[in-house]
């Protein structure tokens, strides 16, 4: 048994690559999530048990799992930070490894979306968008005075849908008029949290009109009783096991080409939020490869 989960040191000879972009710019309220990444690979390293329990596997023991450390971005502006993500992602897409991202504030998911625009046909790909938030805003000027403009993390789903994307909106529960305006004009699947019946996954799922699809996730799309380390906190949310079980159906059903975990603001004596990210990153490996025969 290898020591660690990540247990390849070369990244083009792995069937697994986590990318760690350490961006925390354009974040609106509470900071701190540039050290996200290395939080999650810390708990991936020392604390996620190899063995799954849902798949009732041990991806770890027959795949190489490498990270990439893409290092300190915060000194980009939020262009070309994107640009340097996009790069390095498209080179590791197109050698078909799979691939997760660790964020880092919500904007760097443009850098693998851009990627994929450039190799795939958009129209033929979903984005599943779990968050608190639409993100659909166009720019960041009605809440910055000096705003970051497009790649504000705020903006980032809005720029999907520009690039031709899919998208179906899971968790959302703050948002303004001139978001719910666009998203309903642009008839996109939204889940409202907080507002009737939860729905059941196989619905959330059946929205989804195409086989392939990426998978965002920002931890405050979660309930923050179990994600509460992030920098825009809304009450309410997806439960833990409700939010294992949705992903687990999805690649069941799915063809899930690649994912993000961002917005994990780590903080002093509390590691739940690490963790939780950290197990979602295996599991989602488990959930990928669990049809190999692991």
């Amino acid at each position: 048994m290898p020591d660690s989960i990540i247990n390849c040191s070369d990244p083009k000879s792995a069937d697994v690559v986590l990318l760690g972009a350490n961006y925390d710019v354009t974040s609106s309220f509470g900071k701190g999530a540039d050290k996200g990444p290395a939080a999650i690979i810390g708990c991936l390293d020392k604390q996620i048990e190899f063995y799954e329990r849902f798949t009732k596997t041990a991806p770890a023991d027959q795949l190489k799992i490498a990270y990439h450390d893409l290092g300190d971005l915060n000194t980009l502006l939020p262009e070309a930070m994107v640009e340097r993500v996009r790069g390095i992602y498209e080179e590791y897409f197109k050698a078909g490894k799979f691939l997760v991202l660790l964020g880092g504030e919500h904007s760097v998911s443009n850098g693998p979306w851009q990627a994929m625009a450039k190799r795939e046909d958009a129209k033929g790909i979903t984005i599943l968008h779990i968050d608190a938030h639409f993100d659909l805003r166009d720019t960041d000027a009605d809440y910055h005075d000096e705003p970051f403009g497009k790649f504000a993390h705020s903006c980032v789903m809005r720029r999907a849908v520009e690039l031709g994307f899919n998208t179906t909106h899971v968790g959302v529960r703050a948002y303004s008029k001139d978001e719910y305006d666009f998203a309903k004009s642009k008839g996109l699947a939204i889940f409202e949290w907080g507002q009737g019946e939860t729905p059941t996954p196989e619905e959330i799922i059946a929205t989804i009109k195409t086989d392939k699809v990426y998978l965002t996730i920002d931890v405050d799309g979660i309930d923050p009783a179990h994600m509460p380390a992030t920098g825009t906190p809304v009450q309410g949310g997806l439960e833990w096991y409700y939010t294992l079980q949705l992903l687990q159906k999805l690649f069941q059903k799915k063809n899930v080409i690649g994912a993000d975990i961002v917005e994990v603001a780590p903080r002093a004596a509390d590691t739940l939020t690490e963790y939780g990210a950290a197990q979602i990153c295996y599991s989602i490996i488990a959930y990928k490869f669990m049809s190999s025969g692991l």
